[in-house]
């Protein structure tokens, strides 16, 4: 597995693949900021008036529900409709699944889409399956990564997406396989947009392959990896966010090799 990550990852810097954000207001900038360290092109467009024309540019696009308005809800159904309609994989991160109606009523209609991938936190995975009985605390997780991983593999088998969920232990799943990841830092939950880093670098490593379930391990599991290294070395949830971009940027075949701790197993 570690391989085939390396080889993503070099296959990204060399095609700075084009992907397409449309994500929250709060994260905007962070998750620039994460592709262009790791090596891919970001841009971030939300008008539903010309969402059309910069899926057809991108290689990948990334949904992101965290700031929702009427606007921005329908850019996201146009673009993720289009996606579908010319073949471009698409990532969901359902950030605050079950804090409105509104929010719900938008997640159950990009569902029903089929996104390539969906990547939560636990309380958002489990709602998402079970929209009747949210447990989030705005949005953050109130449940451990493991109690989410029934409802999980329950969301797979229901959508087809490869579903990831984070945590202590960071999981993807797909239909035959399971990936976990015990890279990471508890000071990554100090600092906002990490996991919504992780969900934009998903959408670049699915932009250079159709191997979507690696693609989806290699940006979960790298994203945790770069935390876990810029811990190391930062003094605090504002250091930490700095040197993040550095692993970003610093990661390589060795340092994958040395230091990224995954499982693989199948069902």
């Amino acid at each position: 597995m570690e391989d085939s990550i390396i080889n993503l990852l070099e296959q990204v810097r060399i095609e700075k693949p084009l992907v397409h954000n449309i994500t929250n207001l709060v994260v905007m900038n962070t998750t620039a900021n994460a592709l262009l360290a790791l090596g891919a092109s970001p841009v971030m467009v939300h008008s539903p008036l010309e969402v059309r024309e910069v899926v057809d540019i991108s290689q990948a696009l990334v949904i992101n529900i965290g700031t929702l308005s009427e606007h921005t809800a329908e850019a996201m159904l146009v673009a993720t409709e289009h996606a579908n309609t010319i073949g471009r994989p698409w990532v969901l991160d359902p950030v605050g699944a079950g804090i409105s109606a509104f929010r719900n009523d938008l997640l159950s209609n990009l569902l029903a889409l089929k996104p390539t991938v969906i990547r939560g936190n636990a309380s958002e995975i489990i709602t998402l399956y079970n929209s009747n009985q949210p447990n989030t605390k705005g949005v953050d997780s109130t449940a451990d990564s493991k109690d989410a991983l029934r409802f999980g593999k329950l969301l797979q088998q229901h959508t087809g997406s490869i579903i990831c969920i984070s945590g202590n232990i960071d999981y993807i799943l797909s239909e035959k396989h399971t990936v976990e990841v015990y890279n990471g830092h508890p000071l990554m939950t100090q600092v906002t947009g990490l996991g919504c880093s992780a969900t934009a670098i998903i959408g670049a490593f699915l932009a250079v392959t159709d191997r979507y379930f690696e693609a989806a391990a290699a940006g979960v599991s790298l994203l945790s990896l770069a935390g876990e290294l810029a811990a190391q070395s930062a003094s605090g949830p504002g250091t930490l966010q700095l040197h993040l971009y550095d692993e970003l940027y610093r990661l390589n075949a060795d340092r994958i090799q040395s230091s990224l701790k995954i499982k693989r197993y199948a069902h």
